[in-house]
């Protein structure tokens, strides 16, 4: 006796009204996270850029505080890496900036400074920055620092 074929093929079945497609939180988790370097200094900027998109990282650079303000607001990065010593609107006034805002004010920033004193660094600490690397820096180090802060930051 031959019976009814039995389809092995799965069928979608659309989720209800209001809840979101599975799809989407899956492929949200799977993007690289989105960083902005920020400094007035190219050769420092290529050398952070090169590290993190070698490390798996989206980036995205700005060469003064004022345009490293604007990208935050229109980009909303996962994280800012910021120099403290820039032309204009400086690394220390970028980040206030952000955490005066509700809009970012939870993006994790990492300070970079020349500026070595235990004051330096507690300015940086104290204007909001989440940690402050300073430079020069081993390039493997500014990357465990940058994936310790976008853990620490998905909680």
């Amino acid at each position: 006796m031959v019976g009814a074929a039995v389809s092995i093929v799965p069928t979608f079945i659309e989720p209800a009204v209001g809840h979101p497609v599975p799809v989407a939180d899956w492929v949200t988790d799977l993007a690289e996270p989105t960083i902005l370097v920020a400094d007035d200094d190219e050769d420092v900027r290529d050398l952070v850029t090169s590290k993190l998109v070698a490390a798996g990282y989206r980036v995205i650079t700005a060469d003064d505080g004022a345009s490293a303000l604007r990208q935050v607001v229109t980009e909303l990065p996962d994280m800012v890496i910021l120099d403290v010593s820039m032309p204009g609107l400086d690394g220390l006034s970028v980040c206030y900036e952000l955490h005066s805002s509700a809009d970012t004010a939870q993006i994790p920033v990492l300070m970079m400074s020349g500026h070595s004193r235990q004051v330096d660094i507690d300015l940086g600490l104290t204007v909001g920055a989440d940690d402050y690397l300073v430079k020069p820096f081993n390039p493997a180090e500014l990357v465990r620092r940058v994936r310790w802060l976008l853990l620490a930051n998905e909680g």
